[in-house]
């Protein structure tokens, strides 16, 4: 794989247009690309910070058709999503897995009610079903989940849905992209378009890390910048109005204690119309989320106060007792780009995308969900085709095998963040056995050893303190106060890898420090 270096050398030297051109390196944008490059088409994704940083790196860690949309009637939506799930386990096996889920039933209406809601669940997912759903006792309900409010517990219904590491399959989708043929670049920004007439022809960019200034040309140029796509259309004389309800998602990360099993909790309705779920995930817990909606859009969105006491107060509810302080291991927020509808509250917008092209032919996808990413780029690509008039081929996605991928068995043996570098973890392996100081913990309390940093720099396109502890390990996002510890080895492997300053260092491990505070919960948060 190229270097970064030699990516923005060829960059500088390009004088054909790309056929293709992605603004963004989230889920839609990578989805995107990997769409393009599979189809044959020279494609070329910029990224402004680092990949999956905003959204696609803060999602509930979920592969799923969206229980809720059921009662909202959005069976096309559901239906795509369970069809679009079947695809991820089938293709990515070493990053998606079946997860069970309990929902509890305090009455017993409530028991027929969610029990045919989600029979209809397991049957809209036909042949791509994760398993069959089924009723519980008010037994076998806390034999799953035993750490579970008893009082008043009629029973329960248990049914399948799909569980991933959102972040490292957004890295298997660059790897995959690359695999294909395609040019990826991190800290690259679309600064302004280029254009021929009224005619959008490329991107004017800035390279964040030296300053250095280049135009990217284009045949197709794709705005996938989630709830940052208005910015970009602002760079198109203001082609479209306000399109977006941008919504903030929060989480709480707790210790293992509290589901102990492998069985995760669903809540269907809370008070503010969305589902909460209760997950292991990496050996601990996650809870959440929320639906508030925010007027701004943020890189760092930090939960507020009435988030964090609507976390406190259901958690309470359902466990019996609330977290202590010392037991929030982290907190995060993440921003959901909805396509805004006159008069209806954020929790009940759907998740359906939509692509729009300006009269300038700028093509921007935006609003859809984690799942249906594959089939988002599949539309934007088709619809790519027509604005540009690129030659016609067939998309490969669907039976598309994601970077890394091997058998679920083939790293039976490994722990369960080893397995997801799927067939790549025999040569991380191999950095260990080439140097047995890599093979250290970077910290006590988390799973993460040295190589992974030294692993994410040559391979993954890693350049800074946070892009290895939040996105190529998940460590700010499991324990934010032992990722703090661990971030100054973080600091001197990642320098010397990439052959950094004791300047850069210091400063780079001041910005991960600053981040870091706002994943740690503080006394009197949710008061």
């Amino acid at each position: 794989m190229n270097t970064r270096e030699q990516i923005l050398s060829e960059l500088g030297k390009q004088t054909e247009p790309w056929d293709v051109l992605v603004i963004g390196g989230g889920a839609t944008g990578l989805g995107t690309a990997v769409e393009a490059a599979s189809r044959g088409y020279r494609t070329l994704l910029v990224e402004r910070s680092d990949f999956a940083k905003g959204t696609s790196s803060r999602s509930t860690k979920l592969v799923h058709g969206g229980v809720r949309y059921l009662e909202q009637f959005n069976l096309t939506l559901v239906t795509d999503a369970l069809r679009e799930r079947g695809h991820m386990l089938r293709n990515a096996p070493h990053l998606v897995h079946d997860q069970q889920f309990v929902v509890p039933a305090y009455s017993y209406a409530s028991l027929p009610y969610y029990g045919f809601g989600l029979k209809v669940y397991e049957l809209l997912s036909g042949r791509l079903s994760f398993g069959r759903s089924e009723l519980l006792s008010r037994k076998e309900t806390l034999e799953r989940l035993p750490q579970l409010m008893g009082d008043g517990l009629r029973g329960g219904i248990l049914y399948h849905d799909g569980q991933f590491d959102d972040a490292r399959y957004a890295i298997a989708l660059l790897r995959t992209f690359q695999d294909l043929g395609g040019t990826a670049i991190n800290y690259v920004e679309a600064v302004g378009l280029l254009k021929s007439g009224e005619k959008t022809v490329g991107i004017k960019a800035r390279d964040r890390e030296d300053g250095a200034s280049f135009d990217l040309k284009a045949k197709a140029v794709v705005n996938a910048c989630g709830v940052f796509s208005e910015e970009m259309l602002s760079m198109d004389q203001g082609a479209h109005g306000t399109l977006l309800a941008v919504s903030q998602g929060t989480h709480f990360v707790l210790p293992h204690s509290f589901i102990t099993g492998s069985t995760a909790l669903m809540i269907p309705k809370t008070a503010d119309g969305r589902v909460l779920f209760a997950i292991p995930w990496h050996g601990s817990t996650i809870v959440g989320t929320t639906d508030e909606p925010v007027s701004g859009s943020s890189t760092e969105p930090r939960a507020l106060a009435s988030e964090k006491k609507f976390l406190f107060d259901h958690i309470g509810k359902y466990f019996g007792r609330k977290p202590a302080e010392d037991e929030i291991l982290s907190v995060w927020s993440g921003l959901r780009p909805l396509v805004k509808k006159s008069g209806v509250k954020t929790s009940k917008l759907s998740r359906d995308h939509t692509i729009l092209v300006s009269h300038s032919g700028l093509i921007t996808v935006t609003g859809g969900k984690w799942t249906t990413y594959r089939r988002m780029g599949f539309d934007t690509i088709n619809r790519a085709c027509e604005v540009a008039s690129l030659p016609k081929a067939t998309s490969q996605t669907m039976e598309l095998k994601i970077h890394g991928w091997t058998t679920s068995s083939s790293n039976a043996s490994a722990s369960e963040w080893e397995r997801v570098y799927g067939s790549d973890l025999p040569f991380l392996q191999e950095l260990s056995a080439e140097n047995s100081g890599l093979d250290a913990l970077l910290h006590p309390r988390l799973p993460f050893k040295g190589r992974e940093v030294v692993w994410s720099a040559r391979h993954e396109m890693a350049r800074t303190v946070e892009d290895v502890l939040a996105r190529r390990t998940r460590a700010l996002f499991l324990d934010a106060r032992a990722a703090i510890d661990a971030a100054p080895a973080v600091a001197n492997l990642l320098a010397a890898e990439l052959g950094r300053s004791e300047e850069w260092k210091a400063k780079d491990l001041a910005a991960f420090l600053e981040v870091a505070k706002g994943y740690l919960y503080k006394e009197g948060d949710a008061a």
